[in-house]
């Protein structure tokens, strides 16, 4: 059974030292529904994605239940999703599924997360618990001081990389001032003031060549979105063509494994990375971007760094990506992150963009990924989107 999103909702990402989960999730779940025309008594089921509260917040379980009767909303089979920061981006998955089954016709999808902490030690260990311990402890990474996936896991791939693909400094700060101009045209972005290349690469080095302007912030925020079987889909419906999730596979490093997901998103949607007009890619690092335009398709292995060169991946361009800003200048609150990349691109399909609105766009693809386990991505999520009366 196909499924539509139809309501779109998200706080903007920042720190928010005054809003509490609850708060923050029942901002943009009120949001979502309100842009879909449905009241609360119409949501049949709802998906809550959170990873860190347990330690950033002190709430360790029921989380989703706490923000849906922050809400208002009760009665309903609350189901709560972690998946690190392909936590929401999991829980849309599940959402069509339930729908695809006939298990509820108007399913809310909620991501949420408080990371910012007045104690920088409390957040840091929070980040890295969402890699496996065991292997954490070998790395020598100061887990209250430091990120185990910047200064190892990104580190690592980038490294591999470079041993096939020349890959200059000045590309990967060139996305991050990319990301940093269009995330300039988001109201809901953390970061929004320019940037040059000097600055970027002037920044401080978190492990070379990745400074700290190459790198997703620390940041609070919530995104929801509802989403109902076809013959309930409300005015201006995005259509979920393609929908995969997957853990990764061990000796991989992350390479191979985001292809193999979107290539099962693909065959769903039935397109091929040809067609996608605007994408939202997981750049928690700016090299984390430009290898996902690789493994999505969008240029031959080791072409990334010509897409950046020759401006194909800013708006204007070939194919647009992280027209939000991304996780590097919109912001990461890690569970919400998901789905903040469907409302991007949900509002680009539907041309309510505003001024970085990707002209003609109808099929876009976001992609998430999150936590490190067994050598190799924890879990990758890939979506498809198609405007309404987009035909693949």
């Amino acid at each position: 059974m196909r499924s539509a999103v139809v309501g779109l909702g998200m706080t903007r990402f920042a720190r928010h030292s005054d809003e509490t989960l609850k708060t923050l999730g029942a901002a943009a779940i009120r949001e979502a529904l309100a842009d879909a025309g449905l009241a609360i008594e119409d949501v049949e089921m709802a998906f809550v994605a959170n990873a860190l509260a347990a330690l950033t917040n002190g709430q360790v379980s029921v989380v989703g239940q706490t923000i849906l009767a922050e809400a208002g909303i009760h009665g309903i089979p609350a189901y709560n999703v972690d998946n690190a920061c392909a936590g929401s981006a999991s829980a849309l998955n599940l959402a069509t599924h339930a729908i695809a089954a006939g298990a509820a016709k108007r399913v809310l999808v909620v991501g949420v997360e408080k990371l910012y902490h007045d104690d920088r030690a409390i957040t840091y260990r929070a980040l890295n618990g969402a890699a496996d311990l065991d292997w954490v402890r070998t790395t020598g990474v100061d887990v209250e001081r430091e990120s185990v996936f910047v200064n190892h896991v990104y580190a690592s791939r980038l490294a591999s990389y470079s041993e096939t693909a020349s890959l200059r400094p000045e590309v990967l700060a060139a996305i991050a001032v990319k990301n940093r101009r269009h995330a300039g045209s988001n109201p809901l972005a953390q970061y929004r003031e320019p940037l040059t290349v000097e600055e970027v690469l002037a920044a401080r080095t978190i492990v070379e060549p990745i400074t700290s302007l190459m790198c997703a912030p620390i940041g609070d925020g919530a995104s929801a979105v509802v989403v109902t079987s076809a013959e309930l889909a409300t005015d201006r419906p995005v259509w979920v063509l393609g929908s995969a999730v997957s853990m990764g596979s061990p000796g991989l490093n992350g390479v191979g494994t985001l292809r193999r997901v979107a290539e099962a998103a693909y065959r769903q949607a039935q397109i091929g990375p040809e067609d996608v007009d605007v994408a939202e890619v997981h750049d928690a690092t700016a090299f984390g971007e430009l290898l996902a335009y690789e493994e999505l398709g969008f240029c031959e292995p080791g072409g990334g760094a010509e897409l950046v060169e020759e401006g194909a991946t800013s708006i204007g361009g070939l194919i647009p990506v992280n027209p939000s800003g991304g996780l590097e200048s919109r912001g990461h609150p890690v569970a919400a992150t998901g789905l903040a990349q469907v409302v991007e691109i949900a509002r680009q399909l539907r041309g309510e963009a505003g001024e970085r609105q990707v002209e003609g766009a109808e099929i876009g693809v976001a992609e998430a990924a999150g936590g490190f386990v067994g050598g190799d991505s924890a879990a990758v999520a890939v979506h498809v989107l198609a405007a309404d009366g987009t035909t693949p």
